[in-house]
């Protein structure tokens, strides 16, 4: 089964959790339990694709960020990251998740896109990671 999605496609999907998205920014306990939901999906999801291997990074940004640890993106993509994650936490989106393996590359697709997206943020925050003496993640 092969699924093209666009641009389009996909910032429709992403901005139907911006709202979700910035609720959880503002409210660090609920993006903990939602952040180790997120760990607990990923030890049991198949690896399809290298693109979900970026998740955890994007987890350890979300955390600094919420922590106010790491400040220095802009909150567009905060939101895009998060949108990105509630979607691959979302059980039911374009390719259900109980539809084996197929079910999971529409999540590879979303998190690629934010990736692009914010490709720059990460290699920046990746940087502070270094030059703060934290364990950086690595991505891919």
């Amino acid at each position: 089964m092969t699924q093209e999605f666009t641009d389009k496609e996909l910032k429709s999907q992403l901005s139907g959790h911006s709202k979700e998205a910035e609720r959880l920014l503002n409210d660090e306990d609920k993006m903990e339990k939602f952040l180790e939901r997120m760990e607990r999906k990923l030890q049991k999801v198949p690896m399809v694709g290298n693109q979900l291997s970026s998740i955890p990074m994007l987890i350890s940004l979300v955390r600094a960020y919420i922590k106010k640890e790491y400040r220095e993106i802009p909150i567009g993509s905060m939101i895009a990251v998060v949108s990105a994650l509630l979607y691959f936490g979302s059980p039911v989106d374009l390719i259900p998740d109980f539809i084996p393996v197929a079910g999971y590359l529409d999540d590879v697709v979303v998190i690629a896109f934010v990736w692009r997206l914010i490709e720059d943020d990460v290699a920046e925050y990746k940087q502070w990671q270094k030059a703060s003496g934290k364990r950086v993640l690595e991505d891919e």
